[in-house]
């Protein structure tokens, strides 16, 4: 029984970083633009290979 006076603090503590980690992300606009992502793999980007410069 003696291990609960060790275990209930650390959960507690664990929960609290996991929640303000939660809040930070929500501040620093970490879910703002969810369908960004999801659209931007569908353009081609790269170059093609003939149209790159040469490197040294």
């Amino acid at each position: 029984m003696n291990i609960l006076i060790f275990l209930v603090p650390a959960a507690l503590l664990l929960g609290l970083l996991g929640l303000v980690a939660f809040l930070w992300s929500l501040k620093t606009g970490q879910y703002d633009d969810l369908e960004g992502a999801a659209e931007r793999i569908l353009f081609d980007d790269d170059e093609p290979e003939k149209d790159r410069p040469e490197k040294d």
